[in-house]
């Protein structure tokens, strides 16, 4: 692992077109890449390729790197591969999501439209998996895959294990996963507005309930609930 001071260096060298501390950046900054491109498995798009966008992005990352940014360069690298991965997935198409997941996804809409015509709650993740006798996760992605347009890629299924802010990426590269996680978490989290950032951090952070967050915003607990699964929902479309 190189020090700080060598990889600035590196860079310096690289952003003056050295090849050679180029090709050096990247072979000790693999790991950290590939940790990014967990996050992206199973999308539809092959490995090789993926890994080859990622290198892209890390090349941008080193061509606009500035010390004066003050952060380390690796950190300013996830945000930037990331950027790179996502921007081809929209651009050359997006996640195929299975028939299951799709039969599953009609068949949930049709029942929390039965449920709303004779109540006012919607039911939860915990109602709807015990209704149609399914996991939890399972409920999830379905009603995810609704969101996902087709592609021509080969069939796959997302398999997100969670229904978190972040994907929790577990792996013998800890370390650099859990700091892409972070990262991403910590730049989609800044561009919220003060009240959303608040409702997150109180919640999420300093393990607030719902009642304490309403109280110190001084709105009904059903507003903050309705709130902070808007939030979530829109930091999940952002980090996945």
């Amino acid at each position: 692992m190189l020090d700080n001071e060598l990889i600035l260096l590196l860079v310096k060298k690289a952003q003056s077109g050295d090849q050679e501390a180029k090709t050096k950046l990247i072979e000790e900054n693999s790991p950290l890449i590939k940790s990014i491109l967990k996050r992206f498995k199973d999308k539809g798009v092959e490995y090789e390729d993926l890994y080859q966008i990622g290198c892209i992005g890390f090349l941008k990352a080193i061509k606009n790197f500035d010390p004066s940014f003050n952060v380390k360069f690796s950190t300013y690298v996830v945000p930037m591969v990331i950027g790179e991965i996502k921007r081809f997935m929209r651009d050359d198409g997006s996640i195929k999501v299975s028939r299951a997941l799709k039969s599953l996804n009609l068949q949930i809409n049709k029942y929390i439209e039965n449920v709303l015509s004779k109540q006012q709650s919607k039911p939860t993740i915990e109602e709807l998996a015990k209704h149609f006798n399914v996991e939890e996760q399972e409920i999830v992605m379905a009603m995810d895959s609704a969101k996902m347009p087709v592609s021509i890629y080969a069939k796959i299924e997302d398999d997100s294990d969670s229904a978190s802010i972040i994907d929790r990426i577990e792996s013998e590269e800890d370390y650099n996963e859990k700091m892409v996680d972070n990262i991403a978490l910590r730049e989609v989290v800044k561009k919220l507005d003060e009240r959303d950032r608040k409702i997150i951090l109180l919640r999420y952070y300093f393990d607030r309930t719902q009642s304490e967050i309403a109280k110190e915003l001084k709105i009904s607990q059903v507003q903050v609930s309705r709130l902070e699964s808007k939030i979530l929902d829109n930091l999940k479309s952002k980090l996945l």
